[in-house]
């Protein structure tokens, strides 16, 4: 049965859920900007059979919302390690929160089994296209960024579908949206040289040029990492290829714990 628990920290509370056996060991969940954890929950649903698994509302999103910042991903961190504690994880981490799982696997050190990134930004670098969905955003005040994000990313008629609850929620979320992209572009938020442990880097063959050519600049600087690509996937792979992307990007670094095995 899946815990529900709001962590107060500061002044302000995250969301998350556990679930699965009890175990020391985790695979911690941490989805993208403008997200929240229910978009990791068919990965979750996979995996929890086996394995324990926390997923949460990073700062700002979901019912982690209302949230006044700061969005760094050094904060972002902060509140990852408050979460997990003295328990051991492998983090997968779905675009933006790659970044997370990355800086993460840095601060706590051997806590980390290995980290997965799916299609995670890199936009403080040079050559990093300044015509993102996330560039877009960062360009916008914070009470139409969330729109013109989501407009870039699903379409104006998907966007304009969707439930006018669920369009204001994703409204008001701009101001995490704004401060964690602005903030990325700023700031590097972790160091190659520093990032030991094995990283599965994943793309989509179905996404754009630029996520995979990140996932490549990942598996050719970071130390132990290697390349995934996800056959017809595109960005929102955790949603649609769920059970592909738990087969190539979170069971090769859970092996040695000895449960879980290939899906089908």
């Amino acid at each position: 049965m899946a815990r529900e628990q709001h962590h107060r920290l500061d002044s302000a509370s995250l969301f998350s859920t556990e679930s699965g056996p009890d175990s020391e060991n985790l695979v911690v969940l941490i989805h993208g900007s403008l997200d929240r954890s229910g978009g990791m929950a068919l990965l979750s649903r996979h995996i929890q059979t086996s394995h324990h698994v926390l997923r949460y509302d990073r700062r700002g999103y979901g019912r982690s919302w209302p949230h006044a910042g700061p969005f760094t991903v050094a904060n972002q961190v902060d509140d990852l390690v408050t979460l997990i504690g003295d328990r051991k994880a492998v983090l997968v981490g779905h675009s933006f929160g790659g970044n997370i799982a990355l800086a993460a696997s840095v601060r706590l050190g051997s806590q980390v089994f290995g980290v997965s990134t799916y299609e995670t930004p890199l936009s403080w670098m040079e050559w990093w296209p300044g015509t993102t969905a996330g560039a877009m955003a960062v360009a916008s005040s914070e009470s139409e960024a969330a729109e013109n994000f989501m407009v870039r990313l699903i379409g104006h008629k998907r966007w304009e579908a969707l439930p006018e609850r669920t369009r204001e929620e994703r409204k008001r979320e701009g101001a995490a949206l704004v401060g964690e992209l602005s903030s990325l572009r700023k700031n590097e938020p972790w160091s190659a040289e520093e990032i030991v442990c094995p990283v599965l880097c994943g793309f989509g063959s179905n996404g754009m040029k630029h996520h995979a050519d990140g996932a490549r600049w990942l598996s050719e600087n970071l130390k132990n990492a290697r390349l995934v690509e996800l056959k017809d996937a595109a960005h929102g792979a955790p949603m649609t290829h769920p059970l592909q992307f738990v087969n190539e990007l979170v069971l090769p670094h859970c092996e040695g714990w000895g449960t879980l095995t290939l899906m089908s």
